[in-house]
């Protein structure tokens, strides 16, 4: 037997109807806004991607292993392992893929251009912001994030999804692109 449950109409409603379009698009440019602010100011920053690029992000990666002690850590071992580990070593490279990934989530909610993608890795982004230790506008951007990944399919609506999703369709329904080439076999 396959039951299968359908979602609650309000979720339906919030989450897929395009009548809340306006309403994503106003809370996909706020964030999109907040990325590019934090990228740009990492962007013309040296010590960010410049001259002495990394050596911002070796600091913060330092002030996260400094909230590693006592009872109740703001930092996990675990996490803490991998910021000593991995990131530390490599804090350029990091440096530059924070910096990008940062800009490139804020164009591609602003636009509107596979919004629940960028909005997936803005909140990867904000989650491993907050197991460093650092809070600030995090929780509510994660927040947020989580809420434009749930409204996918609206919140670019009034974007580009609008025209680039019908011709790229996703990975479950293919797009106009797609079904023109499985004609042409």
């Amino acid at each position: 037997m396959n039951i299968q449950f359908e979602e609650a109409p309000i979720a339906r409603f919030v989450f897929g109807n395009t009548k809340f379009a306006w309403f994503w698009m106003v809370i996909r440019i706020f964030v999109g806004m907040q990325w590019i602010e934090a990228g740009w100011s990492k962007f013309t920053s040296d010590a960010w991607i410049g001259t002495q690029s990394g050596q911002a992000l070796a600091g913060f990666v330092q002030g996260a292993l400094s909230k590693t002690g006592g009872a109740n850590p703001d930092v996990q071992g675990w996490y803490a392992a991998f910021l000593q580990n991995v990131v530390l070593p490599h804090a350029s490279v990091w440096a530059y893929i924070v910096t990008y990934g940062e800009l490139l989530i804020g164009v591609a909610l602003i636009i509107g251009l596979f919004t629940g993608i960028a909005a997936f890795f803005g909140l990867f982004m904000n989650f491993n912001f907050l197991l460093a230790g650092a809070v600030s506008i995090n929780p509510i951007l994660l927040i947020i994030q989580l809420f434009l990944v749930l409204a996918w399919k609206t919140a670019g609506y009034r974007g580009l999804d609008r025209y680039v999703l019908l011709q790229l369709g996703t990975i479950w329904q293919p797009g106009i692109l797609f079904e023109k080439m499985e004609e042409r076999k």
